[in-house]
């Protein structure tokens, strides 16, 4: 026979009317909170969501939208959303829009439709009509990776990120360093190619237009790029790539060029420590908090629903961290 509130209440010890506000998703003591989940989980007890929907007048759903569910940084932070959301019971739609403005804004208006409670966004060109739309419906927002005005925001300290990466890069006795960013449009992408200007600027040196190539987050872009790159008649001395597509496109095109890394060329990548260590030599590379980015944006998102709206709107910008591995050496 399955489990019941009140078999919930009588194990806890607590009143029906706490332990139906925890299932309502309303406020308890954390301490009733625990006895109540406990309870739950040992009982097996299964909430209605259909019920508890129509109590809230919320259909316990959230919409993730992202431009790729190929892209593995896009991946990894929807697992990490996933995750937070369903302990607290919700269920995901999630969509991708394939980097297309138009189809973005359709995937939008289709979680919109959906009635979702909330969505966590990563943004390419949402128009301010959708927005104001989802604003005046009273469905929070969460931007993740890039800001989005008006807005609570997640994201990492792209700027940073490349000015470390770059310095490592100086330190290490390069001058002719070049750099393959992402898309302009994009946001990620202007702060990291910044990043680098900055690097290089406070170092004294004149970066060569030779050795930059905007390219497309994508791996394909990323082998042609690199193998353009070091098509020059005075190819840079180290690489620096900003996202982890196009680092595997460039590993790719490197292999492919009997380029050695460090030997010929100094390089540092973007992303997934595991894919680094497993190439030889281990490559160092600027690390992303991706699952620390998916929480926060889900827990975010859950105070937003639960009335909290203090600090609103906010922008939390994490850190990244840079993975030293054996692709840097001085130059020759």
């Amino acid at each position: 026979m399955a489990a019941t509130l009140w078999d919930v209440a009588k194990q806890t010890g607590l009143s029906i009317a706490t332990v139906s506000k925890y299932i309502n998703g309303i406020r308890v003591k954390e301490s009733n909170a625990a006895r109540i989940q406990q309870a739950i989980d040992e009982l097996g007890y299964r909430v209605n969501m259909i019920a508890r929907g129509l109590k809230t007048n919320r259909s316990m759903t959230v919409g993730v939208l992202i431009p790729s569910l190929v892209n593995l940084f896009s991946t990894s932070i929807v697992s990490a959303i996933e995750r937070v959301l369903q302990e607290n019971g919700y269920s995901t739609f999630i969509c991708d829009y394939n980097s297309d403005p138009e189809m973005e804004e359709n995937r939008f208006r289709f979680l919109m439709d959906k009635s979702v409670d909330g969505i966590i966004i990563m943004p390419t060109s949402i128009p301010e009509t959708s927005l104001d739309r989802a604003v005046q419906s009273g469905i929070p927002l969460v931007s993740i990776d890039r800001p989005l005005e008006g807005t609570d925001t997640v994201l990492v300290d792209n700027f940073l990120a490349s000015y470390e990466a770059t310095q490592h890069l100086i330190q290490a006795g390069h001058r002719r360093i070049g750099i393959i960013t992402g898309p302009g449009t994009i946001y990620t992408a202007r702060e990291r190619y910044r990043g680098y200007m900055q690097a290089m600027k406070d170092s004294g040196i004149d970066p060569d237009p030779a050795c930059i190539r905007q390219g497309d987050y994508e791996l394909p872009g990323g082998h042609a790029l690199t193998r353009e790159i070091l098509d020059h008649t005075e190819p840079p001395t180290a690489l620096f790539v900003t996202n982890y597509e196009m680092t595997l496109g460039a590993v790719i095109a490197l292999n492919e060029m009997n380029v050695s890394i460090p030997r010929d060329l100094s390089f540092i990548g973007f992303d997934n420590l595991e894919m680094a260590q497993i190439i030889k030599p281990r490559l160092t590379i600027v690390m992303q908090p991706v699952a620390l980015i998916g929480k926060t944006a889900a827990d975010l998102l859950l105070r937003r629903l639960s009335g909290d709206m203090q600090d609103f709107p906010v922008l939390h910008r994490l850190k990244t961290e840079l993975i030293p591995g054996d692709s840097v050496i001085q130059p020759k």
